[in-house]
């Protein structure tokens, strides 16, 4: 065997990589003391020109408050720092006549220089339309609020992973490329190399050329729950985050045709209310988190939240049920109010969502749908078999942020309505089955709603829509 001492003895140490500066984070500032030499590198947000002081605010992406450096006459350089430069200042802490910290510089430069006049698309003190902003995806991090919305979404990625790590669930990868069209409305992106000589030099008898690089057809995941089923039916439950894709031409404000979910599998369990009481702790925990640890890049995102948007939050511990027929009655009571007539055949539209969330006065459950607006993989309800035991989680501004269901465990029902080429899925069912259930939240719908931002474009870094993938 290997002797460990003997192998690290004969190792040759490594030279330390040691930085050349070592600089602080805006965010870490709050550690130090006035006195205190520091090294900042960020970026140039606003200049003040006075006759024998500079005052430039800096970001650097880790807050949202900028940081003020102080260039005396002796460093005033009007040639070298311009609005949206990179620069690495040093000097002192200071502190302003308003109590805030600043840097007070003794030494400074300019890491790259922005000539505005070249076409650089923003300007200091200037706002711009969504859609102006959207025109720039590769420099619109520069953006104040648009840093701000990258910060919230870090934070809330890792609180829903937080939430669900402490609740025991694994996390899986679950495929980008699959043969399965999971929702079985035919919304793919296939997948195919571009080579066409490799397809030719790969193919195989009685295989397609289209098909010649997987022997069947290939698409982009819109669904990983059939694959987390899968796990789930031998490690416990267990969720997946992570990219998902829709071929559909729909350019509305909620819908992407890349964009992020999480899907969470109930293991050994056949009760949907265990669903509702999992959604209802994680969406309540998750943003009550959120609105505490990120108020300052909420608020500067949508000013003063607390008073209107989450009035809803301090008080519940449940949010409302109405079974689907429940929610068509209220409407149909109040088809005065309803810019789209409610047709209970097509289920419900946005704008009966966005009018039961109001009418609740915070979000809602919707339960107990009609078995022909529902997937395959849903189980019936033991008592009506025209329902399935589904649910659709509506709030307020967006609409639908979660959809889900308990899942069809009845090997022979499954098996008359499987689609072709899913025989994988009914075998779950034909060797140690478990009863399973679970649910898909989107995850930008979600930030659209923390955040009260109109147009779901806007909370992912580079999005990808009909006409659109830019970059």
């Amino acid at each position: 065997m290997f002797s460990f001492r003997l192998l690290l003895a004969k190792t040759t140490p490594l030279s330390p990589i040691r930085s050349v500066h070592t600089y602080l984070c805006i965010r870490e500032l709050i550690k130090c003391k006035q006195g205190d030499s520091v090294t900042i590198k960020g970026w140039v947000n606003n200049i003040r020109k006075m006759k024998k002081t500079s005052f430039v605010d800096i970001i650097d992406g880790s807050c949202a408050t900028p940081l003020q450096i102080v260039v005396g006459k002796n460093l005033n350089d009007s040639g070298l720092l311009n609005f949206g430069s990179s620069i690495e200042a040093s000097g002192t802490i200071g502190q302003t006549p308003k109590g805030q910290l600043e840097l007070r510089a003794e030494e400074y430069k300019v890491i790259g220089d922005c000539p505005i006049e070249e076409g650089f698309p923003f300007a200091a003190r200037h706002t711009y339309p969504p859609d102006y902003i959207r025109d720039h995806l590769h420099l619109r991090s520069r953006i104040t609020s648009f840093a701000s919305m990258l910060r919230v979404r870090d934070a809330a990625q890792r609180a829903f992973v937080d939430f669900l790590t402490l609740k025991g669930f694994l996390q899986i990868n679950t495929p980008i490329l699959t043969a399965s069209d999971c929702e079985g409305a035919g919304e793919v992106f296939r997948v195919r190399p571009d080579n066409d000589e490799l397809l030719r030099s790969m193919k195989r008898e009685d295989v397609p050329h289209e098909e010649g690089f997987f022997d069947r057809k290939a698409y982009l995941t819109v669904s990983g729950q059939l694959h987390l089923e899968a796990m789930a039916h031998g490690i416990g439950s267990c969720y997946t985050f992570g990219p998902t894709f829709r071929a559909e031409n729909n350019r509305s404000p909620i819908h992407l045709s890349e964009f992020y979910m999480l899907e969470v599998e109930q293991a050994f369990t056949s009760c949907l209310g265990d669903t509702v009481n999992l959604i209802s702790e994680m969406i309540i925990s998750v943003t009550r988190k959120l609105l505490d640890s990120c108020a300052d890049d909420i608020t500067l995102y949508h000013g003063d939240f607390a008073g209107n948007l989450f009035d809803w939050l301090p008080d519940i511990k449940d949010f409302p049920i109405l079974t689907f027929r429940e929610a068509v009655e209220i409407l149909q009571k109040h088809q005065d109010r309803l810019k789209v007539p409610i047709i209970p055949t097509d289920g419900l539209q946005k704008n009966h969502e966005l009018f039961l969330t109001d009418y609740c006065q915070s979000p809602v459950f919707i339960v107990d749908w009609p078995i022909t607006l529902k997937p395959f993989y849903m189980r019936p309800n033991g008592s009506n078999p025209d329902l399935v035991d589904a649910l659709d989680f509506l709030v307020p501004r967006i609409g639908e942020l979660i959809g889900g269901s308990v899942r069809e465990t009845d090997y022979q029902r499954l098996k008359e309505k499987l689609p072709p080429g899913s025989e994988w899925y009914l075998n779950l069912r034909r060797f140690g089955g478990i009863p399973t259930a679970g649910f898909g939240m989107g995850f930008e719908r979600y930030l659209q709603f923390l955040l009260n931002v109109h147009n779901i474009r806007d909370v992912i870094p580079f999005p990808r829509w009909p006409h659109s993938c830019h970059l």
